[in-house]
């Protein structure tokens, strides 16, 4: 059985997202938050809050442990860019592409 969480524009580059999702890909879901507690990673917070959302879907919808659950698919896509300038030389502007991020993790029990 699949269960999904997402979390919407985030506020995170999906570049800098990505670096922390390959590393949890296929991992056992209490694995996964282990490796992202002892990451330095202002990012790993919101990827481990967003695993601990699946976990509970799971386990409330379908009523399977988190001991049993494995990470199936996780991935982040690009949201919307907050577009900003910063002023240079001679009144010329330079833009400032302030990035975000949609992070969806797919759960699944260890049999399938």
């Amino acid at each position: 059985m699949e269960v999904k969480a997402i979390v919407k524009n985030t506020g995170v580059p999906p570049r800098k997202a990505r670096l922390l999702i390959d590393m949890v890909r296929g991992q056992q879901v209490n694995k996964a938050l282990t490796m992202l507690r002892f990451t330095p990673s202002p990012t790993a917070h919101i990827v481990a809050k967003l695993i601990k959302s699946a976990a509970a879907n799971a386990e409330s919808v379908f009523q399977i442990p988190s001991s049993d659950l494995k990470i199936a698919r996780i991935f982040a896509d690009e949201a919307p860019t907050l577009k900003r300038f910063r002023a240079r030389a001679r009144g010329r502007a330079s833009p400032i592409l302030k990035r975000s991020s949609h992070i969806t993790v797919i759960v699944s029990d260890q049999e399938s």
